[in-house]
């Protein structure tokens, strides 16, 4: 695709996996720091193509090892505007990939990159890496005039660069506070994850933003303006068909054609029935625990294991692909936020397990009434822990289990009382119809047991036949 540069570059790449016998270094990642952002800036406070590298550059690099990542690009242009940060920013993940034996994952402050060692043999510096991204970037988004880009593999300059951007993401993330479903006409749909999960239908609406987390519905709507042919698209939402689980003909429509025919339905706020597709970029995982009638959530940074017995990663890959999956769900962290939070299925009266990092990074989130009944692998590092601490706190789904609990108590009364009743014959004249005979073991026949049954008998005769001799 572009002569000058040391490696290939092209859409082909973009499902390219370096693998761990590959790899000559990791850049962020679970292992260490991984961030990206862009920013806006005037057109005279940028210098076009400059490429500055902080730390150690790929040639100072020691093979197998993982070094904390930071990479931050500045743009200008006449239509370039805040609110396009965002955007330009979640396309680093396919320009990235893009680049032979580089393998870019997640975003915002969840980077994880892998060079391979056939690239990293025929680069010097990252400097070759910048250039071609940015290229990329200029190539398919016009309304960008000039960019450059700062990478940081220093640990302390990485950290400083991500305190910084956290509180950038923060105030994005606002935005969309005040606005809701009801109020917009449209939602936008994005297919950046398609090329690693086919049949994702990622829907964004003001109260349910990316799965990635880095678009919001002010940014789909940015995105749409300036690249009505791009990956953000403007997604009429229809007739609402259920308020409570946030399901419009629009999207349904849509989920039909993104799909290939896979998927009919989405319900934005369900967990349960026909829920939002999970893409694989998704910042948290949700998990039900069937033991206890909730859910659980683990979020991509905990590298411990949730009361299941499963860590992060065993449950994206079982959640993510672009498939509707009942009982896991993948979201954006800034979904927990929504008023409308898995609304159809309790919200947050249904949740009952968090990482304690991630439970105190969102704590504003919950409500005061639950945030304490809420465990965390302190306090249950397995499913029996954690029904001793919901009935020790008095969760909201204990109040599940004790319903639960009085109707199998019913139903096993109306067994014994059945089981107890003397056998009553039919009337004479009626026929009994053949029943089949299951034999196991010492103990034969059937057992019956009905259930809100009315049986009314006028009159029972018992005869006893003698037998002819």
């Amino acid at each position: 695709m572009a002569d000058e540069f040391p490696f290939e570059i092209s859409p082909m790449y973009e499902g390219e996996r370096v693998r761990k016998d590959g790899m000559f270094v990791e850049l962020g990642g679970p292992k260490s720091m991984g961030l990206e952002l862009v920013r806006a800036a005037d057109m005279d406070a940028i210098e076009d193509d400059k490429v500055t590298i902080v730390g150690p550059d790929i040639k100072d690099m020691e093979e197998g090892k993982t070094y904390p990542w930071a990479m931050v690009f500045n743009i200008a242009g006449e239509l370039v505007e805040p609110d396009l940060e965002s955007v330009v920013e979640r396309r680093v993940h396919d320009f990235v990939n893009y680049c032979q034996g580089i393998m870019h994952l997640n975003q915002r402050y969840d980077v994880w990159m892998r060079v391979s060692k056939d690239t990293a043999a025929k680069i010097d510096s990252l400097e070759a890496f910048g250039q071609a991204v940015m290229m990329l970037f200029k190539t398919e988004l016009p309304f960008i005039e000039k960019m450059q880009a700062t990478f940081y593999t220093d640990e302390a300059a990485v950290k400083e660069q991500l305190d910084n951007a956290m509180d950038i993401f923060k105030a994005r993330d606002a935005r969309t506070k005040d606005l809701h479903d009801e109020d917009v006409d449209v939602f936008y749909g994005c297919t950046l994850c398609q090329a690693f999960a086919p049949t994702s239908v990622c829907v964004v609406s003001p109260d349910r933003i990316a799965l990635c987390g880095a678009i919001n519905w002010f940014d789909g709507r940015a995105a749409a303006k300036v690249d009505p042919e791009g990956p953000q698209f403007e997604l009429a939402k229809g007739e609402c068909l259920d308020e409570l689980s946030g399901e419009y003909a629009g999207v349904n429509e849509i989920a039909k054609k993104l799909s290939g025919g896979e998927f009919d339905r989405i319900k934005l706020h369900s967990f349960f029935e026909f829920p939002h597709t999970s893409c694989g970029c998704f910042e948290v995982v949700g998990f039900y625990i069937p033991e206890v009638d909730g859910i659980g959530w683990i979020n991509r940074e905990f590298q411990g294991m949730s009361p299941n017995g499963l860590g992060f990663s065993t449950m994206a890959g079982q959640t993510g692909g672009g498939k509707q999956v009942v009982g896991f769900l993948g979201v954006g962290v800034n979904y927990f936020y929504s008023p409308k939070f898995i609304q159809s299925d309790g919200g947050w009266n249904r949740v009952v397990w968090l990482p304690s990092t991630f439970k105190e990074k969102i704590a504003e989130a919950i409500p005061a009434d639950i945030i304490d009944k809420i465990a965390t692998e302190a306090d249950a590092p397995d499913v029996d822990a954690l029904k001793a601490f919901l009935q020790e706190k008095d969760h909201p789904v204990v109040a599940n289990w004790v319903a639960e609990e009085e109707e199998e108590e019913e139903e096993e009364e109306e067994e014994e009382a059945v089981a107890a009743a003397p056998m009553m014959m039919p009337a004479a004249g009626f026929q009994m119809p053949a029943m089949p005979m299951v034999s196991g073991g010492s103990g034969g026949g059937i057992k019956l047991t009905f259930k809100n049954a009315k049986i009314s008998i006028d009159k029972m005769i018992i005869s006893e036949k003698k037998a002819k001799k």
